[in-house]
């Protein structure tokens, strides 16, 4: 096997499993002082670009970031933030300001004081997207609560010029620019996940690792393949060529789960996405994980996520 493959072949499957479904999408211009608050939006990610700033994004955990113009910045899991011309200023929810509709699922709000020149005020414009890695869904906690583009830029060049795109759009406003600036910021935004990933992962880098390691790298790439099989401590020790002692030691050191709570943790993952996004029968779902009726995959399902497949499904 070649020892470059095995993280090559999950890198693919991560980015394959990507999914951005846009929600709502706003176009901003305030006059400072200003402050909107997003509220947080579980299961999403909120992306902002910056067309003229500077605007300051600022999150409940204390992390701060000052965004110039130009600037993009993803919020993986979509916390509450706000966004605020200066750092000490009070910021009030997002829907309280006035927007008026540009087209499906995109608005524009304006509160620039009249005598204020187009060039003092700010503008930025906003998307938050339903966001999911299917069966990579672990690296959405890892990743940081935000991703800002300038630290990806020298990796992955190509995201420039569509971020100089979308200044054009958003700046000029002409026929339809509403819906082509919407897919520019999702192509963005898959970008940037593609670029975390591809510099490293972060904090996750222990798990890319893991999938470098030839031998271990294999058994993680068996158990997205096939993760139905009936999966134990010895089968997947076999899959390496090791001792169960020593792979399971392995296994626990370099992903920080063990085996076996990493089969079921990868099953549920793809449950809810064949659940809540392919409309997927809970029988259906049960048979294709291996469980020999949907009883007993609910009761997994209850004991590894808290929530039962039908909670998930109306959820």
């Amino acid at each position: 096997m070649d020892p470059g493959r095995g993280a090559s072949d999950m890198i693919s499957e991560l980015l394959l499993g990507m999914r951005l479904v846009g929600l709502h999408y706003r176009r901003v211009q305030m006059t400072a002082p200003f402050g909107v608050r997003f509220d947080a939006e579980p299961g999403s990610a909120q992306f902002h670009f910056v067309v003229r700033g500077p605007v300051y994004v600022r999150c409940d955990s204390g992390t701060q970031r000052m965004l110039e113009t130009g600037d993009a910045v993803l919020l993986p899991r979509a916390s509450r933030h706000e966004m605020v011309s200066s750092p000490e200023l009070e910021a009030f929810d997002i829907t309280r300001f006035q927007a008026v509709e540009i087209c499906r699922q995109v608005d524009a709000i304006h509160a620039c004081k009249q005598e204020a020149a187009n060039g003092d005020s700010s503008l930025f414009f906003s998307g938050c997207m339903k966001f999911d890695l299917g069966s990579m869904g672990m690296l959405i906690p890892m990743m940081p609560e935000i991703i800002h583009v300038d630290t990806l830029l020298a990796k992955s060049p190509e995201i420039l010029p569509m971020l100089e795109a979308m200044e054009r759009e958003i700046s000029r406003e002409r026929a339809g620019y509403g819906a082509i600036v919407t897919r520019l910021a999702d192509v963005v935004s898959a970008s940037i996940v593609r670029g975390w990933v591809e510099c490293g992962c972060g904090d996750a880098s222990g798990w890319v690792d893991a999938l470098r390691d030839p031998r271990l790298g294999r058994v993680i790439n068996a158990l997205h393949r096939d993760p139905g099989r009936n999966w134990t401590v010895a089968s997947m020790a076999a899959e390496m060529g090791a001792s169960r002692s020593v792979f399971a030691e392995r296994f626990l050191d370099m992903t920080g789960v063990t085996p076996l709570r990493y089969v079921a943790d990868l099953r549920m993952r793809l449950a809810t996405q064949w659940i809540r996004q392919d409309n997927l029968s809970v029988d259906a779902v049960a048979s294709r994980l291996g469980y020999a009726s949907a009883a007993a995959f609910s009761r997994a399902f209850k004991r590894v996520t808290g929530t039962s497949p039908g909670e998930v499904r109306r959820g």
